[in-house]
């Protein structure tokens, strides 16, 4: 799930739009927010409504958020697996939320490896994202694009950085990814009654092989 919406209590609109979307994992759940700075998150095992309260939804402050409900798939059940994930530093540094399954993660993984990448899960998450920040490309749509050349399998994605959000559909479209407005802001969501749970109007789905860049 991904919001752009300056203005909105983003982190909020994240964590009722998770509760909606809860029956597509149980294991973790995550909220990572920025405010044109800094990119933050919040993650730890458990359901939404375990997960987060007041507190820590007062932290995550800013205009764009990514939130996730993980099952496991590749990587074991572990804080350290939650989702979103940071990865990168400064303005090179991306928080990343990811649905599907990464055939070729474990070559990718060596690849990266090799070229100095560091890694702290198990997860074929964060290859992804190591695979975006080793593109030579420039731009962030470009950089994206490069990664999604070299994936092989299923993944809807959603990407922030400081100061965008994207979301990405494999070529086959094996997960499902739609896109919605709320309050002169965007929405990504997997499905569509996360849309419905927070009063956001459904536009499109995101086609197979698309990158929607919102800024």
């Amino acid at each position: 799930f991904g919001v752009y919406a300056p203005g909105e209590d983003v982190a909020r609109l994240t964590f009722f739009a998770l509760f909606a979307l809860q029956h597509r994992g149980q294991d973790s759940a995550g909220i990572a927010t920025t405010d044109g700075r800094k990119l933050q998150v919040y993650a730890d095992m458990g359901l939404v409504s375990q997960v987060f309260d007041e507190d820590s939804l007062s932290q995550l402050s800013g205009n764009i958020v990514i939130g996730h409900n993980r099952y496991s798939t590749r990587g074991s059940s572990r804080i350290t697996n939650a989702q979103p994930i940071l990865v990168g530093r400064g303005s090179n540094s991306i928080a990343i939320a990811h649905n599907g399954n990464i055939v070729n993660a474990e070559h990718l993984h060596e690849e990266l490896s090799a070229q100095g990448y560091t890694f702290h899960t198990s997860t074929d998450t964060e290859v992804i994202a190591n695979l975006i920040l080793s593109s030579p490309e420039k731009s962030w749509v470009d950089r994206i694009r490069y990664a999604m050349h070299r994936l092989q399998g299923a993944y809807s994605l959603t990407i922030m950085t400081n100061h965008k959000l994207f979301g990405v559909r494999d070529p086959f479209g094996v997960r499902p990814l739609c896109l919605g407005t709320i309050d002169g802001g965007w929405v990504i969501a997997s499905e569509t009654c996360a849309l419905d749970h927070i009063g956001a109007s459904f536009i499109r789905e995101i086609e197979p092989d698309e990158l929607v860049s919102i800024t």
